[in-house]
């Protein structure tokens, strides 16, 4: 047992289910908009890791956070998850920002390409993913992982399935 004082967290979060029967009933990029808007709750995940800002437009979505010493891993730099989820969300949302109200979407691929490390000292990094085709059965997008200077730490890119009633 570690003889350092011990760091807590806490963070509180609304029903999910909220937003989810939302989404049933409005366009993608419309959903989105209301999200960022604060006019219905982020999911539990965005909470959890602290993503404070969020951007929408047909076809583009950013994400931002600040990463922080409770985002580390063993090795002392913020784990790859974060960026990984950072991406997968962007990307998502973006497809999701393309469809009509009751169109679902699944991921069906990522691939993330990590390019440097972030830590708790490089500051407000923003993920933007970007459709890059929008079909009625698929969908693939791409994202970019910056921090406020543009310096690239993460791009990745994912297919996802498009699901409709």
């Amino acid at each position: 047992m570690s003889d350092q004082p011990e760091r807590t967290r806490t963070f509180s979060w609304q029903d999910p289910m909220v937003g989810a029967q939302a989404a049933l009933t409005m366009s993608g990029l419309e959903y989105l908009q209301a999200m960022g808007r604060g006019d219905i709750p982020i999911p539990p995940i965005m909470a959890m890791l602290n993503i404070d800002e969020m951007q929408a437009e047909a076809g583009n979505v950013t994400f931002s956070v600040v990463p922080a010493e409770y985002h580390y891993n063993p090795i002392g730099v913020v784990h790859g998850g974060l960026a990984a989820t950072l991406c997968d969300s962007a990307m998502a949302c973006a497809v999701h920002s393309m469809l009509s109200a009751g169109v679902a979407y699944t991921t069906l691929e990522l691939k993330i390409n990590y390019v440097r490390p972030i830590t708790a000292s490089t500051g407000r990094v923003a993920c933007t993913g970007t459709v890059i085709h929008s079909g009625s059965r698929v969908a693939t997008a791409e994202a970019r992982l910056v921090d406020a200077a543009g310096k690239l730490y993460a791009h990745a890119t994912t297919t996802c399935l498009i699901l409709k009633g």
